[in-house]
C-alpha cells in the first residue's frame, strides 16, 4: 500500500471511465447564468467528463439556450426545490426532498454519479453528504479541506467548518486525508503536515493539540510539528491541521483581510497623484496579492472522508470558480482519491494496533 508521503505517480492508474459530475445549479449567491456557464465550459474542456446540472429544469434549459445550448456531454436533472443559504440544514433537507442538494447527493449515493459540486448552503451539503453517503471505512469524522493560495504556493487547511468540536484522533485523520488529497489532486510531492498552534514548542497548546501532536508525530506522515500563523507565510507546511472552529475563522479572516487590504490601498491612492503613480507602477504586485484571496483558483473545498466526492465551493462562485470546482472533482475521481484515503486510514489504524 502507498503511504501518504509517496508521490502521486506511485498511486496507480487513472480511472479511464468518464467522471460523472453533478452540479448543484440552484445553490449559490451568483446568478444562475454563471453556474450554467461554468458547467458548459467544464464540459467543453474535459471531454472525458459528463456534467449533470441539477436544478429546476425549465430555468436551466432557458439559461443553457441563452448560452448556445448544452454540449453532448452535459445534461439537466430536474430538481424543482432549492435550499436557501440561510435555511436550517436539517429542517430544509427534511422539508425539501426534491432540492438540488438532496437529489444530486442521492445520485452519488446510488452510483448514478461520481461527484457532487455545490456553491449552496454549506451546512446542508455537508449534512446531506454525511447522512446519505456515509463515511469511508475507518474514518471517524469527515472534514472540509480548503486549498488556499498563500503568496506563491498552496496550503490545504483542514478542517474549516465541518466539526467545531474535535478529538485528537480526528485531527490525526484530517492530516492523513488531506495529505492524500494534496498529493493526488494538487500534485504536492510528500506534503508537509503542520498542526496549527499558539507556539512551535511541543509543550504549547491545549489538551486537544498536545494529544494530537503525539498522534501526528508517530504517524506515517511528513509531520513538521506545531505551526504558528506566521509560518504559513514562510512556507512552513503544505497541510495545516486544526479543528473546524479555528479553521473556519482562519479561512474567513484570510479571505477578508486581503480583499479589504487591496480595497483600502485603492481608496488611499484616490486624489493623490503620486500615490496613483506608485499604485500603477506596482499594479502587478497588487494583482498578485488579490490573486492570493481568489477562491476560484482551486474551485472548492472537498469534504474528505465520505463515500463519494463532495466539493463545496464559495457561495459567490462565478463561472470560472464553478469550472475549476468541476475540474477538481474530476481529478478526485480520476485518481481514486477515496481509495487511497481509505487505505491510508487502514494502515494508520493497523500501525497503532487499532481495529477499524
Amino acid at each position: 500500500m502507498n503511504s501518504p508521503g509517496q508521490q502521486r505517480t506511485a498511486s496507480g492508474p487513472e480511472n479511464t471511465q468518464p467522471a460523472r459530475i453533478v452540479l448543484d445549479a440552484s445553490g449559490g449567491d451568483s446568478p444562475l447564468q454563471e453556474r450554467v456557464s461554468g458547467a458548459i465550459e467544464a464540459a467543453g474542456l474535459y471531454p472525458d467528463t459528463i456534467v449533470l446540472l441539477c436544478g429546476p429544469g425549465d430555468r436551466l434549459q432557458e439559461a443553457a439556450d441563452d448560452l448556445g445550448g448544452l454540449p453532448q456531454s452535459a445534461a439537466i436533472i430536474d430538481a424543482p426545490q432549492s435550499i436557501g443559504m440561510h435555511e436550517s440544514p436539517v429542517k430544509a433537507l427534511r422539508e425539501k426532498p426534491e432540492s438540488s442538494i438532496a437529489v444530486g447527493i442521492q445520485m452519488v449515493a446510488d452510483g448514478r454519479a461520481d461527484a457532487f459540486v455545490s456553491a449552496g448552503n454549506t451546512g446542508a451539503v455537508a449534512a446531506c453528504s454525511m447522512l446519505r453517503l456515509g463515511r469511508l471505512k475507518g474514518v471517524q469524522r469527515a472534514g472540509i479541506a480548503a486549498p488556499m493560495q498563500v503568496l506563491d504556493y498552496p496550503v490545504v487547511a483542514i478542517d474549516v467548518g465541518a466539526n467545531v468540536d474535535c478529538r485528537p484522533i480526528n485531527l490525526l485523520q484530517y492530516g492523513i486525508m488531506a495529505s492524500v488529497f494534496a498529493r493526488e489532486v494538487l500534485e504536492i510531492q510528500n506534503p508537509r503536515v503542520g498542526l496549527l498552534n499558539v507556539g512551535e514548542e511541543t509543550t504549547k497548546g491545549n489538551d486537544l493539540t498536545k494529544q494530537a501532536f503525539e498522534l501526528l508525530s508517530r504517524a506515517d506522515l511528513n509531520f513538521v510539528g506545531n505551526v504558528e500563523p506566521l509560518q504559513l507565510f514562510e512556507r512552513g507546511c503544505d497541510v495545516l491541521v486544526c479543528d473546524g472552529f479555528v479553521g473556519n475563522v482562519l479561512l474567513k479572516l484570510g479571505e477578508s483581510l486581503v480583499t479589504k487590504l487591496v480595497g483600502w490601498v485603492r481608496q488611499r491612492v484616490k486624489g493623490h497623484p503620486l500615490y496613483r503613480l506608485g499604485f500603477a507602477l506596482c499594479g502587478n504586485v497588487f494583482r498578485h496579492l488579490h490573486h492570493c484571496a481568489d477562491y476560484s483558483e482551486y474551485g472548492g473545498a472537498p469534504l474528505l472522508g465520505v463515500k463519494g466526492v463532495t466539493i463545496i465551493t464559495h457561495g459567490a462562485s462565478e463561472a470560472r470558480a464553478i469550472r475549476n470546482a468541476i475540474r477538481e472533482a474530476r481529478s478526485f475521481v480520476k485518481h481514486h482519491v477515496n481509495e487511497h484515503i481509505e487505505a491510508a486510514i487502514q494502515q494508520d489504524a493497523a500501525a497503532r494496533g487499532m481495529a477499524t
